[in-house]
Parts: structure tokens; sequence; C-alpha cells
């Protein structure tokens, strides 16, 4: 850690084990809120100079991956697992800058879509190879401890989701 000689997390765990109980969960889970501010802030700092966030980055890149070139505001809070506001508030941004379009749908008048524009295209592409070029801020770790990690933390991110 920097500025310190010893893990603060660990140190942690060892005090809450002395006056709480089994430190597990806590540790694990202080452990994973630590390592997402960690890597928010690379993320953030590798696509800054774009003007962009890490979280609009996720949503540029959900628009590309769209088979029809837009998609409404509701399913992207649902892909990306987050809260309506947000969604919105990103989308408004992201406007703002030029980078995506919001249009009323024509099939049903109450849904709000987005699709990129080319300028969010560029920004997107940018965006991309900053990201990649520091393997999204875990190059720490080896392809397959990454791969590990990653099926570890499926269930916690999906209880529900069999598959």
């Amino acid at each position: 850690m920097p500025g310190l000689d010893f893990d603060p997390i660990e140190r942690a765990g060892q005090l809450w084990e002395e006056h709480v109980g089994p430190a597990d969960s806590m540790r694990l889970a202080t452990s994973l809120m630590r390592v997402h501010q960690l890597l928010l802030a690379e993320l953030d700092a590798a696509v800054k100079p774009l003007g962009i966030t890490f979280a609009r980055f996720e949503v540029l890149r959900l628009l590309s991956f769209s088979s029809r070139g837009s998609l409404p505001l509701s399913k992207i809070g649902q892909r990306l697992m987050v809260h309506p506001t947000s969604v919105t508030n990103v989308i408004d941004r992201l406007a703002a800058d030029g980078l995506v379009n919001r249009t009323v749908d024509a099939v049903d008048r109450r849904r709000v879509l987005a699709s990129l524009t080319a300028d969010g295209r560029r920004v997107l592409d940018a965006a991309t190879e900053a990201l990649t070029a520091i393997d999204f801020g875990l190059r720490s770790l080896p392809a397959g401890q990454q791969r590990e990690a990653y099926e570890l933390l499926r269930v916690l991110r999906t209880p529900d989701f069999e598959g």
C-alpha cells in the first residue's frame, strides 16, 4: 500500500477477529471495495484525456454492440446493472458532448433511445485503445487468475443466474 508498511485491510481483519469474530467476509467485502476504488480511479484516468469517465465508456461500448444501432435507456440500465437515474445522467452528458443522440422510439413513444454519433465512435475507439493498453488495470494478474477471479465473482454478481 502506498505510504504504509502494512496492509490496512489485513490489520482490520486481525482487529475484527480480536474484537468481533470471524473476519473472512469482512476482509473479502472490504478488499472488493478497495479494489473497485483503485480500478475505477485507474480506468477513469485512462479515459479522462478523451473527456469521458469509465461509466460513459461502458455506455458507449454497449451502444456499439447494439444490432439496431440504438438502445432504450431502460435496457442500458438493465445491462449495465445501474439505476435508471444514473443512465439518464450519463446519457445527458454524452448527448451534451455530442457523443450520443437521444431520440423518441417511433414504435413506443414512451421510450427514449440512445445511439452513437460519429464523434462517439471516435472517442469510443480511442478509449478502448487506452483501456486495453493498461489491460483494464489488471496487468498485475496473469490471464488465468483473471479468469478465475471472474468466475468467483460471478456467483456474487449474478446470484439468480443459471448458466
